[in-house]
């Protein structure tokens, strides 16, 4: 789950939850083991609600993905919800999304969600299976501190001033605490003491008991486990927990770095047992503090800061919590707003003071990025084969066997399979590919690109008119790109006159103001389906980025025409003529034409891509991006913006998308679609019953209006940020698995209709799959049906000839959002709308 979506759906209270209490050992009514089922199935999913909260905040949350109880329903917990605090403390990092059950009602699904098409292959997971846990309820307490304490660590050694009255045998988050045994008293209140002699007073209150598959216990059971990580000396940076420094020295100008590896887990409920998902982490840190960067700016450059010494009481928190000294008193602080919080950005942030000296820079330097060789030697430490990854978690389950360890976890009867996860999974055939009157089919990495060389495109569309311009010390790659462009264009089939070649000084006025001069009276439109179509190509000095945006700006809102960015160095390569002939592809997208098509075996049915950008930097407006497929042979695209507040992931202008989509369609096609099938990426877990009430509900309603009965909508999330990897194990021997690898067992959940795709080779690194989950669905999808039309789409992205993680549809909006959100930041001219622009 991303942490985006993460944000809006909870977080950890700043208060204590207020529940309703019960006394704990007291008998409770019987509750249900299992899933209830409704007596009839209907053929239509459950009707959306009227009104809904749009996440639940108080729910904890996991690394990816939730926990579910089973169909267990802790008494109070609906009420409490509706009573939290929406500011919650986030102590410990481990979480759980609230699990909303998206298949019980969807017939057709009802007794199977597993697939049969495609070669059946044994892999093997980063998961370890749960073989023993708690079996007996356990309780819960609120702990609140008076007066309050933020650092969570100070929390824990407050309350570890009284071990004895609780035992050994606990779990703390910073704001509960779980116990296997409830203390003698409802409400307690014990008195701790601060190393400078202050008094803090600790009232722990009852709040419930819970059962061991209750989803609040799988949080806390990964708080305990987080502790073994303590126990075995590991570092915590942020939420994850580091082991080994891997020191690399990087030539460019002489940069330090430190690679820390480490672990990130989450304890989760699957379809068949609870597993813990393991996977390698790793942490880039520059050796060097604000504090040095500092002084290295004052060295260089004539810059008056104004030194400001910390005050002395920030010498106590950070001797208690870190261990810190401070020993340049003579520092300039840095000032910071405070971190965003989407749903949040209307209250006031209190700014905060940071010590440069406890601070260190992050992040690679634009000198690093840009050089080969340092990126090369990262990606060698950095991106694990599949056995490297194997061996690395291997070793994880040998440490957890050492003694104070176990000690650890047999307190809470805790144990874990050595081995890891082995389960079944399924190879898909590739898609048929048809480009000009050629059909072929990837490779064995999902590529086709050798197999349609020299082969004339799908849809050529002569390029009359176009305009290259080029900054002054540009001129001979201008030449090479002219010259390269009339030889790979000729057996594409496009048609191509020569280019009206203008010299500019290189700022980014210099190039706008050519193209108003140009645009409007030097240039013979070609008008091709009512659209004025011709390119322009700008050949830039450098990726500066403002120069970049300037001109994309005026030719995506003022005079809308297709156009092309090249960066200079980008010519130079060994390589250019492959790039050139790239660019050639997408010059002639971008002017409506169409690259290839791919059998998808379905009619009359529509494709949309849905997804958000959120500028955390300057915190502008988030921009959602629709996309849509307007023909049946998916080669003709709507695009469509929606600017929303600041951090806002729900798209609320859905009917209006929708029916401008549904209209083009109309203007290719001769009929309107039967079905839609929305593919939504950017939300977490925790917001599926939001998608339903909002957004699915959207596109329903509006559908309903226009027939009642004719059309029929799915709406599934797409998940990219996961943990779970699988490896295809030969003999001894551990590699990726192929590119159209479905995986519907074992690791799905038994509430949702989900499945993993394995959709792309990677020739670096263990390869990450994504994750789907149908939350709605009144086509009635076959497993089989949904599976094979995911892989097929992930062939359709007209800026690779090869399949990428992702369905087509759900990549455009992702580029489109991302263009406009942080390029453009405006809305595109509509006449843009039907041509992909942004590629």
């Amino acid at each position: 789950m991303t942490g985006r979506a993460r944000t809006t759906a909870r977080g950890r209270a700043r208060r204590r939850e207020r529940e309703e209490q019960e006394a704990p050992g007291v008998p409770r009514a019987p509750e249900s083991a299992a899933v209830s089922e409704p007596a009839q199935w209907q053929r239509t999913p459950r009707p959306l609600r009227e009104e809904g909260p749009v996440v639940r905040p108080r729910q904890p949350r996991g690394a990816e993905g939730t926990a579910q109880s089973r169909g267990v329903k802790e008494p109070g917990l609906e009420a409490g919800l509706q009573t939290l605090s929406l500011q919650e403390r986030r102590i410990g990092g481990v979480f759980q999304d609230l699990v909303v059950n998206t298949r019980r009602d969807m017939m057709h699904v009802k007794n199977s969600k597993t697939g049969s098409e495609g070669e059946v292959v044994q892999l093997i997971a980063n998961h370890f299976r749960v073989i023993s846990h708690p079996q007996l309820p356990v309780f819960k307490y609120n702990v609140d501190y008076k007066p309050d304490v933020e650092a969570g660590n100070l929390r824990q050694i407050l309350l570890n001033q009284h071990i004895r009255k609780f035992g050994e045998c606990h779990i703390f988050d910073g704001n509960c605490l779980l116990l296997p045994q409830p203390l003698r008293e409802r409400k307690v209140e014990w008195v701790s003491t601060t190393e400078d002699k202050k008094i803090v007073r600790i009232v722990v209150e009852f709040s419930k008991e819970l059962v061991p598959t209750s989803p609040d216990c799988l949080r806390f059971y990964n708080i305990l486990f987080r502790k073994t990580f303590k126990e075995l000396n590991l570092k915590q940076i942020g939420r994850h927990y580091y082991t080994e420094k891997i020191p690399l020295t990087l030539e460019r100008r002489g940069t330090s770095l430190e690679i820390w590896r480490g672990y990130v887990t989450s304890i989760l409920q699957y379809e068949n047992s609870i597993t813990l998902c393991a996977d390698v982490n790793h942490k880039l840190l520059r050796i060097e503090t604000v504090y040095d960067f500092i002084i290295y700016l004052l060295k260089t450059y004539p810059i008056i800061l104004t030194p400001f010494p910390p005050p002395k009481r920030w010498s106590y928190s950070f001797l208690q919590q870190h261990k810190e000294i401070i020993t340049a008193m003579k520092q300039p602080l840095l000032v910071s707003q405070g971190r965003w919080k989407k749903g949040q950005t209307g209250t006031q942030r209190q700014p905060i003071l940071l010590i440069p000296q406890l601070c260190y820079m992050t992040g690679l330097t634009d000198e690093i990025r840009k050089d080969y060789t340092s990126m090369k030697d990262l990606a060698a430490k950095t991106k694990l084969s599949p056995k490297e990854r194997h061996n690395s978690l291997k070793g994880l389950m040998k440490s957890m066997k050492e003694e104070k360890v176990q000690a650890l976890l047999q307190l809470w009867d805790f144990r874990f399979d050595s081995n890891l996860l082995s389960l079944q999974g399924r190879v898909l055939s590739n898609a048929n590919i048809f480009q000009g009157r050629r059909m072929v089919q990837a490779n064995a990495c999902g590529e086709w690109a050798r197999e349609v060389r020299e082969v004339p495109l799908l849809s050529p569309v002569p390029l009359h008119s176009w305009l290259l311009l080029y900054s002054r010390n540009c001129s001979r790659q201008a030449m090479i790109l002219k010259d390269h462009l009339q030889e790979v264009t000729a057996p594409m089939g496009i048609t191509m006159r020569p280019a009206h070649m203008i010299e500019v000084d290189g700022h980014a006025d210099s190039y706008t103001h050519i193209l108003q001069k140009y645009t409007r009276s030097a240039l013979q439109m070609v008008r091709i389906s009512c659209l004025l179509v011709f390119e322009v190509i700008c050949i830039l000095p450098n990726d500066d980025k403002d120069r970049y945006d300037h001109i994309k700006k005026y030719l995506c809102t003022t005079f809308p025409i297709p156009s092309q960015c090249v960066v200079k160095r980008t010519i130079e390569k060994v390589q250019a003529r492959t790039i050139i002939t790239k660019i050639a592809q997408q010059m002639n997208c971008k002017m409506g034409g169409a690259l290839w098509r791919v059998e998808t075996n379905v009619q009359r049915t529509m494709f949309i891509g849905i997804d958000c950008f959120h500028d955390i930097v300057n915190r502008q407006k988030s921009i959602a991006g629709f996309v849509a497929s307007t023909n049946a042979e998916l080669t003709k695209w709507y695009s469509q913006c929606v600017f929303q507040a600041t951090g806002e992931e729900l798209v609320n202008e859905l009917q209006t998308c929708l029916k401008a989509a549904l209209d083009v369609w109309c203007e290719n096609e001769s009929s309107m679609p039967r079905s839609i099938i929305v593919y939504r990426d950017g939300v977490g877990d925790g917001q599926l019953q939001a998608l339903l009430d909002q957004e699915a509900k959207q596109m329903s309603t509006y559908l309903k209006t226009i027939s009642p009965n004719n059309f029929a909508l799915a709406f599934i999330v797409v998940k990219k940020r996961i943990n779970t990897r699988f490896f295809l194990k030969r003999g001894s021997y551990f590699e990726n698995p192929r590119p159209g690898t479905v995986i519907d067992v074992e690791l799905t959940r038994n509430e949702w209709y989900d499945f993993f795709i394995v959709s792309q080779s990677v020739r670096e690194g263990t390869v990450t799959p994504t994750h789907y989950n149908v939350i709605y669905d009144t086509i009635g999808l076959s497993p089989d049906t949904v599976q094979r039309l995911t892989y097929c789409l992930c062939h359709m992205y007209y800026n690779l000839p090869g399949t990428i993680r992702v369905p087509a549809p759900c990549h455009y909006a992702h580029k489109l959002a991302y263009l406009v959100g942080q390029s453009i930041q405006e809305k595109p001219n509509r006449s843009l709308s039907t041509l992909l622009f942004y590629l």
